[in-house]
């Protein structure tokens, strides 16, 4: 056997995992995160001030609210993360981090709005009292190479994909780099913290 069969089979590994997470994530994207599809909307009521984040906004953005009110383990994690990634050719970029309670209102009721009801809704946003996004413990990153590269990667650095229908959406659970992931909910509504 060839020696380095090996060494040759891990880079296919990575990328056919990489591809398997891209289609997950293609398919699910197909709903982006309300956050930064409303930015424009958002941004001329709340501003930046209130978590709204303008396109091109990277973990490494101290400056940009939504990243420099991430819980600090979360963004030293995300940074871990997005350096390693870089050697792969990847970059991160945060749609959505840290919101005031205000902004996650304002896209709880955009929600309500597009999916006609609370209940629907709330497989998308979560209520201000409830929110990870609000206690700066949750982020959402794309694109979709990004977030496909958490999906493989992420566990290594306590980034977890808390729900199936929201490949983009990470928090940070630093036991799942020694136990591994922590099941996943289908969707918010079915998180006990958001039954309060």
């Amino acid at each position: 056997m060839n020696r380095n069969a090996g060494t040759r089979r891990a880079p296919r590994i990575v990328l056919v995992g990489l591809a398997v997470a891209g289609t997950r994530l293609v398919g699910a994207l197909g709903h982006r995160s309300l956050a930064s599809r409303s930015f424009s909307a958002v941004r001329r009521v709340l501003g930046k001030a209130h978590g709204a984040v303008p396109p091109g906004v990277t973990v490494f953005d101290d400056e940009i609210p939504a990243v420099a009110n991430l819980d600090p383990a979360l963004l030293r994690a995300l940074r871990r993360a997005a350096t390693d990634a870089a050697a792969d050719g990847i970059r991160f970029f945060v749609n959505s981090g840290w919101r005031s309670p205000q902004y996650q209102e304002q896209l709880r009721r955009e929600a309500v709005m597009k999916y006609g009801s609370e209940t629907a809704a709330a497989r998308w946003v979560a209520t201000p009292d409830t929110s990870a996004h609000v206690a700066g413990e949750a982020v959402d990153i794309g694109p979709i190479g990004a977030a496909a590269w958490l999906t493989v990667h992420g566990v290594k650095y306590g980034l977890c994909q808390i729900y199936r229908n929201e490949p983009w959406h990470y928090e940070l659970r630093p036991e799942a780099a020694v136990h591994g992931r922590p099941p996943m909910y289908a969707d918010p509504s079915q998180d006990p913290r958001m039954w309060r």
